[in-house]
Protein backbone atom coordinates (compact mmCIF):
# COMPACT_ATOMS: atom_id res chain seq x y z
CA UNK A 1 0.00 0.00 0.00
CA UNK A 2 1.23 3.57 -0.55
CA UNK A 3 1.69 5.91 2.33
CA UNK A 4 2.86 8.79 0.20
CA UNK A 5 0.87 9.60 -2.70
CA UNK A 6 1.06 13.40 -4.06
CA UNK A 7 -2.35 14.13 -3.27
CA UNK A 8 -2.09 13.28 0.53
CA UNK A 9 1.09 14.99 0.97
CA UNK A 10 -0.44 18.04 -0.94
CA UNK A 11 -3.41 17.56 1.36
CA UNK A 12 -1.74 17.36 4.82
CA UNK A 13 0.79 20.20 4.16
CA UNK A 14 -1.78 22.31 2.81
CA UNK A 15 -4.36 21.57 5.84
CA UNK A 16 -2.98 20.47 9.06
CA UNK A 17 -1.89 23.84 10.14
CA UNK A 18 -0.92 22.60 13.88
CA UNK A 19 1.71 19.38 14.39
CA UNK A 20 2.67 17.94 17.22
CA UNK A 21 6.24 16.87 17.01
CA UNK A 22 6.82 13.64 18.44
CA UNK A 23 10.56 13.46 19.86
CA UNK A 24 11.36 16.79 18.80
CA UNK A 25 14.74 17.98 20.22
CA UNK A 26 16.11 21.34 21.45
CA UNK A 27 19.47 20.41 19.99
CA UNK A 28 20.06 22.09 16.53
CA UNK A 29 22.07 19.55 14.93
CA UNK A 30 18.71 17.19 15.11
CA UNK A 31 17.05 16.52 11.94
CA UNK A 32 13.67 16.80 14.13
CA UNK A 33 14.50 20.71 15.52
CA UNK A 34 15.43 21.46 12.03
CA UNK A 35 12.31 20.04 9.73
CA UNK A 36 9.96 21.90 13.09
CA UNK A 37 12.03 25.23 12.95
CA UNK A 38 11.19 25.04 9.07
CA UNK A 39 8.04 24.20 9.57
CA UNK A 40 7.14 26.77 11.96
CA UNK A 41 8.98 29.88 9.61
CA UNK A 42 6.59 28.80 7.25
CA UNK A 43 3.58 29.31 8.89
CA UNK A 44 2.37 25.84 10.83
CA UNK A 45 2.24 25.64 14.63
CA UNK A 46 4.62 23.44 16.18
CA UNK A 47 3.75 21.83 19.25
CA UNK A 48 6.80 19.98 20.49
CA UNK A 49 6.59 16.31 22.01
CA UNK A 50 9.27 15.07 24.27
CA UNK A 51 9.54 14.09 27.66
CA UNK A 52 13.00 15.11 28.26
CA UNK A 53 12.65 18.54 27.11
CA UNK A 54 10.82 21.39 28.09
CA UNK A 55 10.39 24.25 25.88
CA UNK A 56 11.86 23.86 22.29
CA UNK A 57 11.82 26.85 19.29
CA UNK A 58 9.96 28.89 22.02
CA UNK A 59 6.85 26.40 22.94
CA UNK A 60 6.49 24.52 25.55
CA UNK A 61 7.07 20.79 25.20
CA UNK A 62 4.96 18.05 26.41
CA UNK A 63 5.76 14.36 27.50
CA UNK A 64 3.19 12.23 25.60
CA UNK A 65 0.48 13.44 23.05
CA UNK A 66 -2.51 12.57 25.60
CA UNK A 67 -0.74 15.77 27.69
CA UNK A 68 -1.35 18.56 24.78
CA UNK A 69 -4.13 21.00 26.00
CA UNK A 70 -5.49 21.89 22.68
CA UNK A 71 -6.16 20.37 19.29
CA UNK A 72 -3.81 19.86 16.46
CA UNK A 73 -4.67 18.16 13.18
CA UNK A 74 -1.05 16.12 12.03
CA UNK A 75 1.36 14.00 14.38
CA UNK A 76 5.02 14.30 12.86
CA UNK A 77 7.08 11.30 14.29
CA UNK A 78 10.48 11.37 14.61
CA UNK A 79 10.89 8.03 16.40
CA UNK A 80 12.21 4.50 15.87
CA UNK A 81 10.10 2.72 13.61
CA UNK A 82 9.82 -0.44 16.06
CA UNK A 83 8.15 2.35 18.44
CA UNK A 84 6.19 4.75 16.40
CA UNK A 85 2.83 2.23 16.40
CA UNK A 86 2.76 3.61 20.01
CA UNK A 87 2.39 7.08 18.88
CA UNK A 88 0.33 6.05 15.68
CA UNK A 89 -2.63 4.29 18.12
CA UNK A 90 -2.16 7.89 20.71
CA UNK A 91 -2.78 10.19 17.52
CA UNK A 92 -5.93 7.92 16.45
CA UNK A 93 -7.27 7.69 19.91
CA UNK A 94 -7.03 11.30 20.27
CA UNK A 95 -8.82 12.19 16.81
CA UNK A 96 -5.59 13.89 14.72
CA UNK A 97 -6.33 14.00 11.00
CA UNK A 98 -2.95 12.97 10.19
CA UNK A 99 0.13 10.63 10.45
CA UNK A 100 3.64 11.49 8.94
CA UNK A 101 5.86 8.72 9.82
CA UNK A 102 10.02 11.01 9.05
CA UNK A 103 12.08 9.37 6.87
CA UNK A 104 13.51 6.15 7.85
CA UNK A 105 10.68 5.28 10.33
CA UNK A 106 8.26 2.55 8.71
CA UNK A 107 5.39 0.72 10.38
CA UNK A 108 3.32 -0.91 7.72
CA UNK A 109 0.72 -1.72 10.11
CA UNK A 110 0.39 1.25 12.37
CA UNK A 111 -0.15 3.00 9.17
CA UNK A 112 -2.93 1.03 8.15
CA UNK A 113 -4.82 1.30 11.25
CA UNK A 114 -4.35 4.84 11.11
CA UNK A 115 -5.75 5.02 6.78
CA UNK A 116 -8.61 2.31 8.45
CA UNK A 117 -9.66 5.13 11.40
CA UNK A 118 -9.95 7.67 8.18
CA UNK A 119 -6.64 9.45 9.23
CA UNK A 120 -4.23 10.52 6.00
CA UNK A 121 -0.97 9.04 6.15
CA UNK A 122 2.60 9.27 4.83
CA UNK A 123 5.43 7.31 5.92
CA UNK A 124 8.91 7.46 4.97
CA UNK A 125 9.01 10.60 3.60
CA UNK A 126 10.11 14.45 5.13
CA UNK A 127 7.70 16.98 5.21
CA UNK A 128 10.63 19.68 4.96
CA UNK A 129 11.59 18.44 1.57
CA UNK A 130 7.77 17.57 0.64
CA UNK A 131 6.77 21.57 1.23
CA UNK A 132 10.23 22.59 -0.81
CA UNK A 133 9.65 20.36 -3.43
CA UNK A 134 5.85 21.50 -3.77
CA UNK A 135 6.46 25.36 -2.95
CA UNK A 136 5.79 27.17 -6.29
CA UNK A 137 8.81 28.42 -7.63
CA UNK A 138 9.81 31.91 -6.19
CA UNK A 139 11.43 34.57 -9.25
Amino acid sequence: MEFASQEVIRKILAECRTIAVVGLSSNPIRPSYGVARYLQQNGYRIIPVNPNETDVLGMQAYPDLASIPEPFDLVDIFRRSEEAGDFVDEAIRLKAKAIWLQEGVIDEAAAQRATAAGLLVVMDRCPLKEHLRLRPNKT
